[in-house]
């Protein structure tokens, strides 16, 4: 046998053995399935129908781009990039990385069709993926969805009080409740190096105490410390400087400023004078939202203001921002949690044909039913028994009963699966009984 032969017998070999393998989700990755799916859907509508008060267009962005866009919009210094990323070379030779975030990606494209040429401040939203090779926990996923926005054109503290509004609107209405808003200020390139001095000279000190990556951090970027999560670290962490005095008069001018604007708009905060976010290009105002049910790692969305970063990624022209990205995959765990009849995906109507023919006119009858807007199913086959059971665990609201009478008079026996009362109703009033009885749909909400 010659060696190609032999070659691909092996082959042949290796896949039969690989076709038995029960192939499952990557490490990291999830699927996402009905009823869970629709507390995402869900979600995602009430954001966009906030963003589009706000007069926000939604952007849709590559899900990978040259490397050197993370590196340097993002910070070469960051664990996101320095350990995270999922990088890998293109046959061209080229290095592509799957998005770790978004707003890198917003601005490279917001700096690529010269958006800064359009009338009024851009505002743009975007839904979807991004990737970082993290270790999974709760809630936190190696592929992972954003909703984030991003406000690009003004570097008005007002501006940032709206955006963090907004948010947190987003988060009420998809039924959240409890949350705690944590604030800061980062200060600028004026005031930030006369803090990382007087930071670096504490670490130097005290920084053999912490673990080995803030070690690593005291001098690459000391300010990475004041974002480590280790309860260990903690007691040397809060030793630290606090940025706040050390702001130049422009930064704790803006930074009065966004949270007189929060206090008129009525929005409580905690200013947090350690939070600094893992991300190199944010500037003055800096925020988050935690959440007491996602456990230590508590966060449910980040933002802040990027003033530099379009400059960063080669635009000739300022163009200051602000932006924040929610964890969608936290947020639906959380708000599952404190709304569980969300997860009970419930039919409207589930029609129990008796034969061939009642099932030819089903058939028909739900299309008009879901035209409509009713959540229709239709039993293609069993008995009435078994398909009022099926009915019953698949929470459908009503049942409704077609037979060879039911087709000749037109009037049909709709039973209340909840009360367990059935009573004759004609074609023409099915839907008006329906809504009335539940105001609205699964499909109508």
């Amino acid at each position: 046998m010659n060696c190609a032969a032999s070659t691909k017998k092996r082959n042949s070999r290796t896949i039969a053995t690989k076709a038995t393998h029960l192939i499952r989700a990557i490490k990291g990755t999830r699927d996402i399935l009905p009823p869970e799916s629709g507390v995402w859907n869900h979600v995602e509508r009430v954001a966009r129908e906030v963003f589009a008060s706000y007069n926000y267009g939604e952007i849709r962005t590559p899900i990978f781009e040259e490397t050197a866009l993370f590196a340097r919009g993002v910070g070469e210094d960051t664990d996101i990039v320095g350990k995270e990323m999922y990088t890998f070379e293109d046959r061209d030779g080229s290095s592509l990385t799957l998005r770790p975030e978004n707003t890198a990606s917003v601005i490279r494209a917001f700096i690529e069709h010269r958006l800064d040429q359009r009338p009024g401040l851009q505002k743009l939203f975007y839904m979807g993926p991004m990737f970082r090779r993290e270790r999974p926990q709760k809630g936190r996923y190696r592929q992972f969805s954003q909703i984030g926005a991003e406000l690009i054109g003004t570097e008005s503290p007002t501006a940032d009080a709206e955006v963090i509004e907004m948010v947190l609107e987003i988060l009420s209405r998809s039924g959240l409740a409890d949350f705690h808003l944590v604030l800061n200020s980062v200060g600028c390139k004026e005031c930030r190096p006369k803090f990382m001095e007087a930071l670096r000279a504490r670490l130097a000190e005290s920084g053999a105490k912490l673990c080995a990556d803030c070690q690593r951090r005291s001098t690459t970027n000391p300010l990475r410390v004041l974002d480590c999560k280790i309860p260990e670290d903690q007691p040397v962490i809060e030793t630290l400087p606090s940025i706040l005095d050390y702001l130049c008069e422009g930064c704790r001018t803006h930074f009065a400023t966004v949270r007189q604007s929060l206090d008129e708009r009525g929005v409580t905060y905690e200013v947090r004078p350690r939070l600094v976010r893992g991300l190199d290009y944010y500037t003055r105002t800096t925020f988050e939202v935690v959440h007491g049910s996602l456990g230590a790692q508590n966060s449910v969305l980040g933002g802040g203001r990027y003033d530099g970063l379009a400059e960063a990624l080669g635009s000739k022209t300022r163009s200051p921002g602000i932006g924040f990205s929610i964890g969608e995959d936290r947020l639906v765990m959380s708000v599952e949690s404190a709304h569980p009849a969300l997860l009970k995906d419930a039919v409207d109507v589930y029609i129990a044909p008796m034969g061939d023919a009642a099932l030819r006119h089903s058939v028909l009858l739900g299309r008009e039913l879901r035209r409509g807007g009713l959540r229709v199913e239709i039993a293609f086959e069993g008995k009435l028994k078994r398909v009022l059971e099926t009915a019953n665990k698949l929470n459908a609201r009503f049942a409704l009963i077609v037979g060879d009478n039911e087709m000749a008079a037109g009037v049909y026996a709709l039973k209340d699966m909840t009360s367990g009362e059935q009573q004759m109703v004609k074609r023409e009033d099915l839907e008006q009984h329906i809504y009335g009885k539940y105001g609205t749909t699964t499909n109508a909400s």
